[in-house]
């Protein structure tokens, strides 16, 4: 079976500069592969390229066996979360609203949903624990609560493809424990394809299958332990490198 994800040679440069280089990845259906490096090192633009939100300077992107661009109707087997953003408390949206938010496309803005895409709304929700809030003003809930609406929001199409960005961002550890565990469980029911952007490697390495690390070029890529243990990995992160070590001794 072809890789669901397959990155061939891909390049992207930025006036004059190189953001990612000769970056090449295969993920299989399936996986949870947890998108690891130091800040500015290219971890969301990667998932803008995968997203089709911008292009490469060189190389190949392939999902689904298609180019970002040539989607079509198959980019709703794609759900996105992006990095949390500091909303108002005052946001004047509810719960539910802001999960149809997810279902809407460029064909259908302005138009009522449909009941069909109303119930995937609500059965999201359902699976992240939330049904019982979907009336609630969003800006009421916690930090945790409101990660667990962005979450039902991206799988509320029924995607395939799950890309999240820095999704443990802002929460307490508690919290972050819940949501990884929440996102493997569905993970595995639904068998979904997660790749996750994360600065936090110590949380990331308890859940994903593979970790690859990243800044500008791929450093080195496999198994968490693997990965953890390699000399390729202080190279990445460079004088940032001790202050990931701590994980380790807390494990």
């Amino acid at each position: 079976m072809d890789p669901l994800v397959e990155i061939r040679e891909l390049d992207f440069a930025l006036n004059g500069s190189y953001i990612l280089e000769k970056i090449n990845l295969e993920i299989e259906a399936g996986e949870m592969v947890g998108i690891i490096g130091p800040n500015g090192a290219g971890k969301t633009t990667l998932l803008r390229l995968l997203l089709g939100l911008i292009w490469q300077t060189g190389g190949e992107i392939k999902i689904f066996g298609l180019s970002p661009s040539r989607l079509g109707r198959k980019r709703e087997a794609i759900g996105y979360m992006p990095q949390r953003p500091a909303l108002d408390r005052r946001f004047p949206l509810s719960v539910l609203d802001v999960v149809f938010m997810g279902l809407h496309t460029p064909a259908t803005l302005g138009r009522p949903l449909t009941r069909e895409r109303r119930e995937k709304g609500r059965r999201s929700l359902e699976q992240v624990g939330l049904a019982a809030l979907q009336d609630r003003p969003f800006g009421e809930l916690s930090g945790g609560e409101q990660q667990r609406v962005f979450l039902a929001r991206a799988l509320c199409r029924e995607p395939q493809l799950l890309l999240l960005d820095e999704p443990n961002a802002g929460l307490d550890l508690p919290t972050q424990h819940h949501f990884f565990n929440l996102l493997q469980q569905l993970q595995k029911e639904h068998n979904l394809t997660v790749i996750m952007v994360s600065h936090d490697l110590a949380a990331i390495a308890r859940y994903a299958h593979r970790l690859v690390c990243i800044n500008r070029t791929m450093h080195v890529h496999g198994r968490p332990g693997e990965v953890l243990s390699s000399p390729h990995l202080e190279k990445a992160y460079r004088c940032e490198f001790d202050l990931l070590l701590g994980w380790k001794g807390g494990k």
